[in-house]
C-alpha cells in the first residue's frame, strides 16, 4: 500500500492546517486486482507534534455521510483532541453514489405500505426485489454488490495502512457503529481505542435495535404528552394528546388517505406511517420540533395532512430506493419472511402502543436479492481493548448494547435529548461532559466509572 500524498484541500473557509489525499481500494475486496475505487481523505495534524500519540479516524454515520465534510465542520470542537492526535476523516464508499450508480437505482418506485396479509407481503417484496435487480443489472461499476459494511471496514484498514500507523483510534458515530463493529471483527489487533457515539448495534440484530427503540420511543412520547399538558404552546394543550393521537392512528389504519408532496409526489398516509415516520423524539430547541408535531396532529384531525406528507412520502419511498437499500440491506437488515414480519410487528406494538409497528427499513430490505454480506452476530472479543460509548435518552441503550459486548467497556449516559454528543449537529449542541470523558479515554485510555451520567450544562 502506497503512503498518502497530502495536498491543499479544495474549498473555502477551511480549518487551519487541513490537508487532503486519496486512497485507492478494490471495488470488490474478494478480487483485489480488479476494478478500483478512490476514496477522499482529510487530515488535521496534531498541534503538539512532540507529544503526538497517533491518528484518530472518524467513522461517519448516515449511512452515506461525508467524513471529510464532518471533519471540516467539527474542527472547532476538536482542538483538545487534536493536540495529541492527527484527526482523519474519510468519505466511505457509500458516499457520492448519485454519481456512481445509474439513474434507475434512484427511482423512488413503490411506496412502502404495511402488508395486511401474506399475499400483500409477498407482492410488496416482489416489487422492491424487482427494482433492486434492475439497478444491479444496470450497474457497470460493481459497486451495487459491494456497499456492505464489511467492505467499508476493509477500506478503513487500507486507510490505516496508508497512514503508516500500527494501530488506530476510532470515533464512530451513529450508523458508523456498523462498519466499526465489522472492523473490530476483522482487525481486532489494529484498534488502540474505540469511541462509539450513538452507535447502531447491528451485531445483536436489527429486530432487537427496533424493539429497544420502541420502548424508548414510548417513553419519549409520554414526555411529549406531559409537556403538551403543561405548556400552552402545544396545539393540543387542554386535551389528552395521547388519546387524540391514538384516535388518528386507528382511523387511518382503517382508511388511509391520499397525500402529496412537492419532492416525492403522490402517496398514502396510514396509521402505520404515522407511528413510524412522524414523531421526533428529540423535542428540539425550546421544544420547537414538538410544537411543530402537535400543530401537524391538530391539522391532520381537521383534514389537513400537509404536516406529515413530506416525511411520510419521503421515508416510505426512499427506503424502497435500490441505491439506499444496497448500502443497508447487505448488513442483514431485512425480514426473513412474513412470519418474522408479523412477530416483530406484534412485539413492537406491545412495546410502544403509540409508535410501535413493523420497521420500514426492515420491510424495505425484505426480499433482498443478494446474499447477506455482513450477518448480525456477536463480536469475537478476543484481542479488543475496552470501548467507550456515549448515548442520550434515545440511543444510550443501543450504544451500551454494542459496547457492552467487549469486556471492560463503559457507556456514559447523557441525561438529555440529542444524537452524536461529541460534535454539534442537527440534534443539538455537543455535551462538554461527554467530550471530556471521550477525550480522556482517547488520550490516556482512561475509562469513566461504570454508570457515569452526564447532564445538560455540565
Amino acid at each position: 500500500m502506497k503512503r498518502l500524498t497530502w495536498k491543499a484541500c479544495a474549498g473555502e473557509n477551511l480549518p487551519e492546517g487541513i490537508r487532503c489525499a486519496t486512497v485507492t481500494v478494490p471495488v470488490d475486496w474478494r478480487r483485489p486486482r480488479g476494478r478500483k475505487l478512490t476514496l477522499d481523505l482529510a487530515r488535521l495534524p496534531a498541534t503538539d507534534p512532540a507529544n503526538r500519540i497517533g491518528s484518530v479516524l472518524q467513522v461517519p454515520g448516515g449511512p452515506g455521510a461525508e467524513g471529510v465534510e464532518d471533519l471540516k465542520d467539527s474542527a472547532p470542537g476538536l482542538t483538545e483532541l487534536r493536540r495529541r492526535f492527527d484527526l482523519v476523516g474519510y468519505n466511505p464508499r457509500n458516499t457520492g453514489l448519485r454519481e456512481r450508480l445509474p439513474a434507475v437505482c434512484w427511482g423512488m418506485g413503490t411506496q412502502l405500505l404495511e402488508p395486511r396479509d401474506r399475499e400483500e407481503y409477498r407482492a410488496q417484496v416482489a416489487r422492491v426485489e424487482t427494482a433492486a435487480r434492475k439497478c444491479r443489472d444496470a450497474d457497470s461499476s460493481g459497486l451495487f454488490d459491494n456497499l456492505d459494511s464489511l467492505s467499508v471496514a476493509r477500506d478503513m484498514e487500507a486507510v490505516r495502512e496508508a497512514l503508516g500507523e500500527r494501530r488506530l483510534s476510532f470515533m464512530a458515530n451513529s450508523y458508523g457503529g456498523v462498519p466499526a463493529a465489522a472492523y473490530a471483527r476483522l482487525f481486532p489487533g489494529r484498534i488502540r481505542a474505540m469511541y462509539l457515539d450513538g452507535a447502531a448495534d447491528q451485531v445483536n440484530g436489527w429486530a432487537k435495535v427496533h424493539l429497544d427503540n420502541a420502548s424508548i420511543g414510548e417513553r419519549m412520547f409520554g414526555r411529549f404528552v406531559a409537556w403538551c399538558a403543561a405548556d400552552g404552546a402545544c396545539a393540543l394543550h387542554g386535551e389528552d394528546a395521547g388519546a387524540v393521537w391514538r384516535a388518528l392512528i386507528e382511523k387511518l389504519d382503517r382508511s388511509p388517505i391520499p397525500i402529496s408532496s412537492p419532492e416525492f409526489g403522490e402517496g398514502k398516509l396510514s396509521g402505520w406511517h404515522l407511528r413510524l415516520m412522524s414523531f421526533q423524539a428529540n423535542p428540539g430547541p425550546d421544544n420547537a420540533w414538538w410544537k411543530a408535531f402537535a400543530t401537524s396532529v391538530d391539522k391532520l384531525r381537521k383534514g389537513d395532512a400537509s404536516g406529515f406528507a413530506e416525511s411520510v412520502n419521503g421515508n416510505s419511498r426512499i427506503w424502497a430506493t435500490p441505491a439506499l437499500r444496497a448500502i443497508t440491506c447487505p448488513d442483514d437488515r431485512g425480514f426473513t419472511g412474513y412470519d418474522q414480519f408479523r412477530d416483530v410487528s406484534r412485539r413492537m406494538r406491545e412495546a410502544s402502543p403509540h409508535l410501535g409497528a413493523a420497521p420500514f427499513d426492515m420491510l424495505g430490505c425484505a426480499g433482498w436479492p443478494r446474499p447477506v454480506a455482513n450477518p448480525s452476530r456477536p463480536l469475537p472479543v478476543r484481542g479488543l481493548p475496552p470501548f467507550l460509548g456515549a448515548g442520550s435518552w434515545t440511543d444510550h441503550t443501543m450504544t451500551a448494547s454494542l459496547a457492552g459486548m467487549v469486556p471492560g467497556s463503559v457507556t456514559v449516559q447523557y441525561d438529555g435529548p440529542g444524537h452524536v454528543l461529541y460534535m454539534p449537529g442537527n440534534n443539538g449542541p455537543a455535551s462538554r461532559c461527554v467530550i471530556g470523558h471521550a477525550t480522556r479515554y482517547l488520550v490516556d485510555l482512561t475509562l469513566p466509572a461504570p454508570g457515569t451520567v452526564c447532564r445538560p450544562g455540565e
